[in-house]
């Protein structure tokens, strides 16, 4: 017998896209479920977790959550550089923690929330439209009809590719990660190192998550390269390469994995009562491919809206488009332009990185991250950059900061 369930909102996923449009729907008092397919929120760590302390401050994340990084080391094959602030800009969250304590909010505002229920069909109206999603829960199939559905299932898009609205992505990021426990460990410091023997079409990381522990990865574009990362990512920690090395004896605590998508924003994130956010719509930064405040901030939005929606009983897509209207004016001229730039990096020989690093040690930490953020966007800015002279690379900061004044 299949079970039917009947709510306003229906939200595939788990992650903090999903919870943040939760927490803001069923706070406009929307009859709101959240379905997740693992066994508990965040059972499975698919992301290194880092972000900034502007954004973490912004969606109120307690402090308990993060890692506050001040110190952004970067590591080529025969260079090294380090850009030190005053304060701390950005940070290690801890996962786990802090996806369980976005759901946590999203429940106490009145979401139900549904583990262990896995999506794999959607519901149709005799229009074609989508009112709903099915597939097996705790008790075997399971319905949810639905207003509006918002398809916050990551990389794996599930709504939206279950209406034929999208096929695979065709360029991703695959990211391999040991959590581990250290002796030497700098919490106020991380580690991207880049060239060919850390990471073709990518770069590895360090990141602190507390004194005693660090996540060490590797991520990899595709298809630029066929490596493995979780191959490649054994291979540096059994030769502890380069600021590997100076961790001293490292002690394995969990492993991750995950997929994050880099075609840039080429998805319509709206249509009659469907709305994708995160990353099944694409919203991440292509220069160093993170994505939650996006996830946070866009699925909090998209709550707004699909709740403004289903109170006005006007739920087609262009009731539901000023959410993309939103985060395209948001953040699509800068994830345009930080794709240039990355598209430029995939190429690089080891002897480019090491000259790329004596221009980034020219920065200033405001300057830095901005551009690490992805943080600008005028495109023929961007066009300086390519050139690379350090005199183009400083007019490209002066000239965004000017043109933001």
């Amino acid at each position: 017998m299949v079970q039917k369930f009947e709510y306003d909102l229906v939200i595939v996923g788990g992650g903090p896209a999903g919870s943040s449009a939760a927490f803001e729907a069923a706070k406009r008092g929307i009859r709101t479920a959240l379905l997740e397919r693992e066994e508990s929120i965040a059972e499975t760590v698919r992301t290194s977790g880092v972000t900034w302390i502007q954004n973490i401050k912004e969606f109120g994340i307690p402090e308990d959550c993060f890692n506050p990084i001040k110190n952004y080391s970067f590591c080529s094959p025969n260079n090294e550089v380090t850009i030190s602030d005053e304060l701390p800009s950005a940070a290690v969250l801890d996962v786990r923690k802090t996806y369980r304590w976005l759901a946590d909010q999203a429940a106490k505002q009145g979401a139900e929330i549904f583990v262990k229920t896995n999506v794999n069909k959607v519901i149709k109206d005799d229009k074609g439209d989508i009112v709903g999603v099915s597939g097996t829960g705790l008790q075997g199939e399971i319905e949810f009809h639905s207003k509006v559905v918002i398809d916050a299932s990551g990389f794996s898009s599930t709504v939206c590719k279950a209406m034929n609205f999208v096929t695979q992505w065709k360029r991703f990021g695959a990211g391999a990660e040991y959590e581990v426990k250290a002796e030497n460990i700098d919490k106020d410091t991380w580690w991207l190192m880049v060239g060919q023997k850390y990471s073709p079409a990518g770069y590895a990381w360090i990141f602190p998550v507390s004194k005693d522990v660090v996540r060490i990865g590797v991520g990899i574009g595709k298809p630029e390269s066929s490596v493995d990362p979780t191959e490649r990512l054994k291979e540096l920690i059994e030769t502890k390469i380069g600021p590997i090395g100076k961790l001293g004896k490292i002690t394995p605590i969990e492993f991750h994995y995950g997929l994050i998508p880099n075609d840039g924003l080429s998805r319509k994130t709206v249509y009659n009562n469907l709305i994708l956010v995160g990353d099944s719509a694409g919203q991440a930064n292509p220069l160093v491919l993170e994505g939650i405040r996006y996830a946070i901030k866009f699925g909090r939005i998209a709550g707004k809206v699909a709740a403004q929606a289903i109170k006005v009983g006007k739920t087609d897509e262009e009731s539901l488009a000023p959410y993309e209207k939103n985060w395209r004016k948001e953040i699509q001229s800068k994830i345009n332009s930080a794709g240039k730039v990355q598209e430029r990096w995939i190429g690089f020989s080891d002897d480019d990185w090491d000259k790329e690093l004596d221009v980034i040690k020219e920065l200033k930490p405001e300057e830095f991250l901005d551009f690490i953020k992805a943080d600008f966007g005028l495109t023929n800015m961007i066009k300086l950059a390519t050139r690379h002279p350090k005199l183009a690379v400083r007019q490209l900061f002066n000239l965004v900061k000017n043109a933001k004044e």
